[in-house]
């Protein structure tokens, strides 16, 4: 018999914040797959849900996702982690794939299933929702999202100024993710719009490294990768 190959959305940064279902998955699966940096340090998934396994308890299988925009490496790294997925699901072994937020939205998962679905049709692909970082954004800023027949967009932060500009102005809310690499950008939008008192950055949200950052800070500052924006107007 094939194993099953889970997608387990494991919340924002806070252990705590994972679903009883995917705290279950977790025990029940025999093996754990999660990101794994090249460097060898854990990934930011596999920290969420460190406190819940016990070393030695689970077989853990860290898989490299490449960081390139190259075909030819995309191509032949994605190959080889489908195929170390694979490995274990054809011996009978149900995989748990960990990762950060929900695993349908801005997720690697989401390559992994379709790249499995597409290889190996045979397998039986289930997800479990967790908690996205939108939804812990809104939570420690105390912000509403919507209300009514407000207007949400969720946005990765782009350098195209018209296109992050016409998004602000159409929507009552918008969530701009990954937005470090063009915080100078956004900043410059908001304050064309005199909206700035409207916007509020988040790092690492609900973890223990998170940081609120007070948008005078922002200005060349250098955020990391897990950082996003809530302007709502």
């Amino acid at each position: 018999m094939i194993g099953t190959l889970y997608g387990l959305g494991v919340g924002p940064g806070d252990p705590e914040l994972l679903t009883i279902k995917a705290f279950r998955k977790l025990k029940e699966a025999d093996v754990i797959a999660y990101p794994k940096k090249r460097k060898g340090s854990k990934s930011y998934a596999h920290r969420i849900i460190d406190v819940y396994i016990t070393p030695g308890e689970k077989e853990m299988l860290g898989l490299v996702f490449p960081m390139t925009k190259d075909p030819v490496i995309l191509q032949r790294e994605w190959s080889n982690t489908v195929d170390q997925v694979w490995e274990q699901l054809k011996i009978g072994k149900d995989v748990a794939f960990v990762t950060e937020g929900d695993p349908l939205l801005y997720s690697t998962f989401i390559h992994m299933m379709n790249l499995v679905k597409k290889r190996h049709p045979e397998v039986t692909i289930q997800t479990v929702p967790g908690i996205s970082s939108i939804n812990g954004a809104a939570s420690r800023l105390g912000i509403a999202l919507a209300e009514g027949d407000d207007h949400v967009a969720v946005i990765p932060a782009t350098d195209d100024y018209e296109a992050m500009k016409k998004a602000i102005v159409e929507h009552d809310c918008v969530v701009f993710i990954k937005v470090a690499k063009v915080i100078d950008l956004i900043l410059s939008i908001l304050r064309e719009l005199e909206l700035l008192d409207k916007a509020s950055v988040v790092t690492k949200v609900t973890s223990d490294e998170e940081v609120i950052w007070k948008i005078d800070e922002l200005e060349r500052a250098e955020l990391e990768y897990l950082t996003l924006m809530v302007v709502r107007k």
